[in-house]
């Protein structure tokens, strides 16, 4: 990062507890890495009430007061531009991502999946990995494009499914890596160790790991 500041824009939808182990490990550590702005399209959302504990600037975007999605994420567009964001996080957030703001941090927005992409895609990947019988699912960290989570996969880490497994005590192992997971791949690319495999533009490189 060369001393600078590396700005993060946190888009939530619900609980934000992935949003909590950034503002944990990230936000108030000691590297450079600080939240700008955290964004909702939920104003009850309980991730706008930890961003407000920990002094982070916040907005919402309630989709009802748009035409449409490509208008909505315009306006998501120039508040994270306001904040001069390097990189846009989407830590639960629950709608798809239009070009109106993916062509504006090209390559710049990424998003956490609670399974190993491109297995379970989707809304209820931990419910649909269940109901499938696999035995192994995870997490995957992924830059986000016009698809369901399609874009190229930065992290990911297995989580083993256990015979005696919930939904809820899955979901529970999962949300452990996910808050691990999440803030090291932010950190890796604020640090310039992520790159794309200029033979295969689907496939990150890992600086640590070549």
């Amino acid at each position: 990062m060369s001393g600078l500041e590396y700005r993060l824009g946190v888009l939530v939808s619900g609980s934000g507890s992935n949003l909590q182990s950034i503002i944990d490990k990230l936000h108030q550590g000691p590297e450079d890495i600080k939240i700008a702005v955290v964004i909702s399209d939920n104003n009850k959302a309980p991730g706008l009430t930890r961003a407000a504990e920990a002094g982070i600037p916040t907005a919402v975007f309630p989709m009802i007061d748009y035409d449409d999605r490509l208008e909505h994420d315009r306006a998501m567009a120039e508040e994270l531009e306001r904040h001069e964001v390097d990189l846009v996080v989407l830590a639960g957030y629950m709608m798809l991502v239009t070009p109106a703001l993916l062509d504006r941090f090209p390559y710049l927005v990424i998003n956490l999946h609670p399974s190993l992409l491109p297995a379970f895609p989707g809304g209820s990947p931990i419910e649909d990995t269940m109901d499938y019988g696999a035995r192994i699912t995870g997490v995957t960290v992924h830059y986000v494009d016009e698809g369901t989570d399609s874009g190229p996969i930065i992290l990911q880490e297995a989580v083993e499914i256990k015979y005696n497994d919930t939904v809820e005590s899955l979901r529970a192992r999962i949300h452990e890596v996910e808050h691990r997971l999440l803030p090291h791949a932010i950190e890796l690319i604020a640090n310039n160790q992520v790159r794309f495999d200029e033979d295969n533009p689907r496939r990150v490189l890992i600086r640590e790991e070549i």
